[in-house]
């Protein structure tokens, strides 16, 4: 038993280092209240560390802790992407003026980016409903403190009060499936409710009506995690009030998390392992209760209500929080297919939308950071006021919205070719008819950076070395990506082969 709980302590070592991380910015921040730069600092290189651990277990595949946790490519490549989103997001609080304005000290809010760090990598490798749902709350309440931890701002206070009352309806419905779903089985292990779900769907009647109500409840929770549609009333207004930086880390790395924990439930909990064929990477539903038609009407919902309502914002910050929302729905296409390949596209977008979406985002506070403003009507005349940033976020959008030769084509691209492989040719062109409405309020703020001009010409806005540093870190991958991109789809397609559990 010993020598077992050390093999899992061994396997369990990122989170462990991450939680000595987070304990020791918080002693840093009691020692060094006036320089929060230390705690920061010492954030980064925990998340370094962090991320040296992750890539020591390239090819480990395990269950650890009674299989609670699965340690495998599929979390791993997920880990990986959490963390560095969250190394970035460090570095960009660093000179955010919103953050810290009139000297405030913040050495509590790297500590909290630090916890949700840790919840958002355990949601990778949860392998257990219970499980499942500790790791949603972990980084669902370092989410709420964040969200709201720019007090004096007008919106902030209700951005993080609606974010508590929407997360704990989700958590109480996610909890009632939960329950039912181990009132059917006996079990909280994903393969062991797979294994006792078939006799259950053959009983049908009364049992097969509570797991179709289970799997709808638990999908709720899930819904709310990605802020798909339905569940995404939380997602505008949470990502205008919170940070800019916490708005960028919630629209990657949270969603991230919730895709890697939505993906493991699935896919080891409703596929039929007796006939699914593994080999050739294609996955057979349980029958009885299709989830499938449920993922779809999601993913139809999400991607054309977040690009819809997006025309019709003036704040950028919300605009790109409905952005958000439709490319949780194109992301959703790729769980419909049914296939390795089909999350191979999923992993493959998510890390092309760390890079655009994360610039994105970053461009818009250092805008904010000299104008104080985010409204999509004071970035006319951006471009010849700072012409570095304007092309830079020009980039970012047109890869945002899918044209080549960035790296949004390549994402979406194999996003159509799994839905086309696999019949869902209708699901595609609805996916391809929303990027042309995306297009639309993309270009709305194209058209006001470089066709129109200020009512009074507006000081130039220069950036600092580290800024354009920052800028340039994300803008070449953006660009590279969409030209070069095969060890990627390879590590994508390598790190869903072999998944699921031992």
């Amino acid at each position: 038993m010993a020598a077992r709980l050390l093999q899992d302590l061994a396997l369990l070592t990122p989170e462990v280092a991450l939680t000595v991380t987070l304990l020791v910015a918080l002693i840093a921040d009691l020692l060094f209240r006036r320089n929060t730069v230390v705690v920061a600092g010492l954030v980064v290189v925990g998340l370094i560390v962090t991320g040296g651990f992750v890539l020591g277990q390239t090819g480990a595949h395990a269950a650890i802790f009674s299989g609670m946790l699965a340690v495998d490519p599929f979390a791993w490549f997920f880990k990986l992407l959490i963390l560095l989103s969250a190394l970035l997001v460090t570095v960009f609080s660093l000179g955010s003026v919103e953050l810290n304005a009139g000297g405030r000290k913040v050495g509590e809010y790297y500590v909290l980016l630090t916890a949700l760090t840790l919840g958002i990598m355990l949601m990778a490798g949860a392998n257990n409903l219970l499980m499942m749902y500790l790791t949603i709350e972990l980084s669902s309440i370092s989410s709420y403190l964040l969200s709201g931890y720019t007090r004096e701002a007008p919106d902030s206070s209700e951005a993080s009060l609606k974010y508590v009352i929407f997360g704990a309806v989700s958590s109480g419905l996610m909890i009632y499936g939960i329950s039912l779903i181990y009132g059917l089985t006996g079990s909280l292990a994903f393969a062991e409710v797979n294994r006792a779900l078939p006799a259950i769907i053959a009983r049908g009647g009364s049992s097969l009506l509570a797991l179709a109500m289970a799997g709808i409840l638990t999908i709720a929770g899930l819904g709310y995690k990605i802020s798909a549609v339905p569940f995404h009333w939380w997602a505008p207004d949470v990502y205008e009030g919170a940070p800019i930086t916490i708005t960028a880390f919630l629209s990657v790395a949270s969603k991230a998390g919730g895709f890697a924990l939505m993906i493991r439930f699935f896919k080891v909990t409703f596929i039929d392992t007796a006939v699914a064929s593994l080999p050739s990477g294609a996955w057979t539903i349980l029958p009885g209760f299709d989830w499938r038609q449920i993922v779809v009407l999601l993913s139809v919902l999400t991607m054309t209500v977040g690009n819809l309502v997006a025309i019709w914002q003036n704040n950028l910050k919300r605009l790109l929080a409905y952005s958000s929302i439709a490319h949780a729905g194109y992301m959703l296409m790729g769980l419909v297919v049914l296939s390795n390949d089909g999350i191979a596209a999923v992993m493959l977008y998510f890390v092309i939308y760390l890079f655009m979406n994360l610039g994105a985002f970053y461009v818009v506070m250092l805008i904010a950071n000299k104008t104080g403003s985010e409204d999509i009507e004071d970035y006319k005349g951006l471009g010849s006021r700072s012409p570095f940033l304007a092309v830079a976020l020009a980039i970012f959008l047109i890869s945002l919205t899918g044209l080549p030769p960035t790296a949004g084509f390549i994402g979406k691209l194999y996003l159509f070719a799994a839905l086309v492989n696999h019949e869902w040719v209708w699901l595609a062109v609805v996916g391809a008819l929303n990027s042309v409405v995306a297009l639309y309020y993309y270009v709305r703020v194209l058209r006001n950076t470089f066709l129109r001009a200020g009512d009074k010409p507006g000081p130039a806005l220069a950036t600092t070395r580290l800024e354009g540093t920052l800028v340039l870190v994300l803008l070449v991958p953006t660009l590279l990506l969409g030209v070069y991109f095969t060890p990627l789809v390879d590590l994508a397609q390598a790190s869903v082969k072999i998944f699921g559990t031992p």
